[in-house]
This record gives structure tokens, sequence and C-alpha cells, in this order.
């Protein structure tokens, strides 16, 4: 049986989304529909996808010889995931709504609710910036191998060379992390379906990774995994994989947020 939040009130104006519960196989559901989404969608989807891959190479490209700069923005790709990914989340709701799939009004989406979004955008950028800012520190105080080109410091990574380094830089990029991925979680989609103010948006958000941490580890795991293999790949494999993450975390707002009409049905199980 699914065990809801529901703080909303017969007050007028927004009421707080009702928060759902899920069970920890929910994200392997949310990809399959991801999947799906991509499937029907393929042309608008992967033009986002080769958006998310020329952003890679254009950062690995600039600082190839800078592999400080390099880590600290490839990092930020992350951070800045859930705004990049907003056209995709609005070809799911076309698709949800039986419309067909079109790019422009995808692109366009964030002037449904541009000055939320705005306000979302401007923490998750101070957020990276902060996190540059230490990544940069970091390094000044703990990396003691020879700077190498790009290359020679992933061999030295593998290879788990300079150890205190790694834990530091790992430990504190995690917390970064964590703080975005508590904020936005359902917060863009929140916003740009139900025109929510973005305070009320990143509070839902933390209200579902408070109620559903099972879930939301294995959600949190897949993301950074996909993500991973879409850099190893030479920045490839973003071209799918990104929308397919996209996709599905409409999916997971879909599940995790009752619906607005009516805020006592359960959680889906399909």
């Amino acid at each position: 049986m699914s065990q809801q939040i529901d703080t909303g009130t017969a007050a007028e104006g927004p009421v707080f989304p009702t928060v759902r519960e899920v069970d920890a196989g929910a994200p392997l559901r949310w990809i399959g529909r991801g999947i799906g989404d991509l499937r029907a969608c393929p042309i608008p989807s992967l033009f986002f996808g080769f958006c998310f891959a020329a952003m890679g190479l254009l950062v690995t490209m600039v600082f190839e010889h800078a592999y400080e700069y390099t880590a600290a923005m490839t990092s930020g790709f992350l951070l800045l995931g859930p705004f990049l990914a907003m056209g995709l989340y609005e070809l799911s709701r076309q698709r949800e709504q039986g419309r067909a799939c079109a790019l422009l009004p995808a692109l366009a989406v964030w002037r449904r609710n541009a000055g939320n979004i705005g306000i979302f955008a401007i923490v998750l950028g101070v957020i990276f910036l902060v996190w540059a800012r230490a990544s940069l520190v970091i390094f000044a105080l703990f990396y003691t191998n020879e700077l190498p080109n790009l290359s020679g410091f992933l061999n030295q990574l593998v290879a788990f060379e300079n150890l205190e380094f790694l834990l530091v830089y790992f430990g504190v990029g995690l917390m970064f992390a964590c703080i975005v991925f508590a904020a936005s979680v359902i917060s863009v989609p929140l916003m740009l379906d139900r025109d929510q103010d973005a305070i009320t948006s990143m509070l839902a958000s933390i209200a579902a990774l408070a109620r559903n941490p099972g879930a939301m580890l294995v959600w949190a795991s897949i993301i950074v995994i996909l993500t991973l293999i879409g850099f190893l790949s030479f920045h490839l494999g973003l071209v799918v994989l990104m929308p397919v993450v996209g996709h599905a975390s409409w999916h997971a707002y879909r599940d995790l947020v009752a619906p607005a009409a009516d805020t006592s049905s359960p959680a889906p199980t399909r």
C-alpha cells in the first residue's frame, strides 16, 4: 500500500504537491518508459541528445590541456542536467496528452513558467560556480603529481594514483551532487506542468527524496552510470542515453507526485 504526504490546504492559491511513495524498482520502469518516448519521438529527442554530446565534446576540446577545469565542467554537466532537459520533459508531456511530438514547442517550453524556471536556473548556476571553485581549490591543495594532459590525468585516476586527492575530490563532489539531486528530482517538471513556484517545487523534490530514499538511490545510481557510459564512449553515448534519462525523469515526476485533481490516488505500478 503506497503512502503519501499531503500538506495542501483548502486556501486559495497553489497547494503543496502530494508526494507519493514508490518501490525501489520504480526507476527501472521509468527508464523503460523513457525508452518508449525516445522510440515514439526519435527526431526531436535525438536533437537534444546531440546537443548534450556537443556540449561534452566542446568542454573536452576547449580544456584539453587544463584538466582541472574539464573535471569541474564535466561535473557541472550533471548539476545543470535537470535544467537542460526541459525540452525532453515537454516531449514526454506531448506524447502523454496524445499530441504529436513537436520540437519547436519543446525548445520554447521554458516560457511557460519563465520567472520560476529562471530562479531555479540561478540556484543551480550558483551551486555550479561554487563547485567549480571548490574543484580548483581541491586540485591546488591535494593534487601532487605532475600536471599532465587530460588523457594522462584519466590514466592516473584509473590507476588510483594520488588516492588522497581522489577521496577528497569525489567526497566534496558527492556532497554537491546530493544537494542538487535533492532539489531537482521533480522540481522542473512540476514547474512546467503546474506553473508551480520554484521554492515549493524544490521543497516537494526534497520531500520526494526523503519519502523514497531507496528508489532515489537507485535512480541516482542509474543516472550516474548512464552519464559515465556516455562520456566514456567519447560522448557518442550521450546522444541516446541523455534523452532516455530526460524522458524517464518526466515519468519519475508522474509517479512521485499525485495529479492535482486527485491527491488521493496511489502511485502507479505499471
